[in-house]
This record gives structure tokens, C-alpha cells and sequence, in this order.
């Protein structure tokens, strides 16, 4: 599991150049504190996320966020984003990215979870946030699972909420020429997969061999 994460989180520092050029961190403004007053029974407060790729059930870092030993972590049911954002998969390694463009691409599905403070320090940590990623807050519908039988149901089943979404706020304009997506899956018909296993068995050469 250590592996698994500490390769995650290799992948995404030379995406990180691939993306935009460094720049100085002291010009992030510091994010609202979360909203949520509901807390687990030692008093840990939850924290409700909204993840689009990778973290989901059935994708390649799944096992993250649902391993207790990273803590505390409840799937809530699925998401859709009330804007539009660009959901595009990217870089040599295929990482799905939402990029913070708001009214561009589609309306993003993901799953919505409540998670510990323990459990978002994981996640903020392979996010590498805020450095890379931005965690910042955003409007989407929550709709239970079984209420739904297709894409277009979320306004008359579900809820709007806030909810934490990792976005990448600093890009190249060029990647929104890229195909957007409205709902990412690792064994999409993009043929593009996500590379951790590569990483994984490989962690110490440098380019990553996408079929």
C-alpha cells in the first residue's frame, strides 16, 4: 500500500512539469475552512469530497480511500458538478485532471464521500494540494445511487451541497483543445490508461510506455 501511494504520488511530481511551470506558493490565498459541522463519535469532524477519477470505486487509486488504516471514509452516493468544468485526461502517465475553468466542457460525474480529517490529509497528500492541486469548494448534486437510471436524473433526485474538489488551477490554455469528458473510467474507450501500474513495478526509470 506505502508503495502504492508513494508511486501515485511520484507520478503526479513529473506531471507537475508537464503541466506549468513552478511558481511561487506564497501567492496561494489560503481556502475557506470546510462548512461541515458533523462529526464522527471522538468528535472528528467530516469533511464531504467529491472525487471525478481516479480515487472512484473500480479505478487505479481506490484502495486510498477506502483503507481505514488511512481513516475514516463513507461513500455517500454519485455527483454531478452544477457547472460545467474541463474533465481531460493528460500528460504522458494519461491522469485524469479537472481544471479550474469554470462554464468549459461538461457537467463532471464522480462519487461524493465524507471523510475524516486523518483520511483528507491522505487525500490532500497524494493531491499534493496546494501545490499542485488546488482543494477548493464547489456546488454539486448528490443523488442516491439506486434513485438514478441515467446522467440526466441528478436535478430530480438529488440534493446540491457544497463539497472539497481537487482541481488544478494552473495549466497550459492549450490543454483545453484536448477531449473533455463528462465522466472519467480507466477502461474508457479513450484507450488512454492510467499508468500507476508502470510506476509501481518501475519506479525508478523516467518515461512511461503508454500502448
Amino acid at each position: 500500500m506505502l508503495l502504492h501511494i508513494a508511486a501515485a504520488v511520484m507520478l503526479t511530481n513529473i506531471a507537475l512539469l508537464e503541466i506549468y511551470s513552478l511558481h511561487d506558493l506564497s501567492d496561494i490565498p489560503d481556502l475557506p475552512k470546510p462548512m461541515d459541522v458533523r462529526y464522527l463519535p471522538d468528535e472528528n469532524p467530516l469533511y464531504r469530497v467529491f472525487v471525478y477519477g481516479t480515487l472512484k470505486r473500480g479505478e487505479p487509486n481506490h484502495s486510498l480511500i477506502s483503507d481505514a488504516a488511512n481513516g475514516y471514509s463513507k461513500f455517500l452516493g454519485l455527483g454531478r458538478t452544477s457547472v460545467p468544468y474541463p474533465l481531460i485526461i493528460a500528460t504522458r502517465y494519461n491522469i485524469p485532471f479537472l481544471l479550474k475553468k469554470p462554464g468549459v466542457g461538461h457537467h463532471v460525474i464522480g462519487e461524493v464521500y465524507d471523510v475524516d480529517t486523518k483520511m483528507l490529509s491522505k487525500l490532500d497528500e497524494l493531491e499534493e494540494h496546494p501545490g499542485f492541486y488546488e482543494r477548493a469548494m464547489a456546488d454539486v448534486i448528490l443523488a442516491p445511487e439506486r434513485k438514478l437510471k441515467g446522467t440526466d436524473k441528478f436535478e430530480e433526485v438529488g440534493t446540491m451541497m457544497k463539497v472539497w474538489i481537487y482541481f488544478l488551477p494552473k495549466f497550459r490554455e492549450s490543454l483545453l483543445e484536448t477531449p473533455m469528458y463528462s465522466l472519467y473510467s480507466n477502461e474508457g474507450s479513450h484507450g488512454l490508461k492510467y499508468c500507476e501500474t508502470y510506476v509501481r513495478d518501475s519506479m525508478y526509470n523516467h518515461r512511461c510506455e503508454v500502448q
